[in-house]
């Protein structure tokens, strides 16, 4: 048996296209009603974006920099 382990960046387009998504879809309040119904509070949602930001800031702050100029 092995075990690999590796550290990859490419990672971090993939939680920016979700990101991308994410927030085109929330803005919308698409599918939204499916969640609140089975008692989510808007606010998690928020929160989850807001988690997702703070974790691309601290270990791709490079990409994130080169995205906003």
């Amino acid at each position: 048996a092995a075990t690999g382990l590796a550290n990859s960046t490419a990672i971090q387009e993939l939680f920016q296209r979700n990101s991308d998504t994410f927030k085109q879809m929330f803005r919308r309040r698409a599918f939204l009603h499916w969640y609140t119904g089975e008692g989510m509070d808007i606010m998690e949602f928020s929160e989850a974006e807001s988690n997702t930001h703070d974790l691309m800031c601290v270990h791709y702050p490079n990409y994130l920099a080169s995205r906003t100029m």
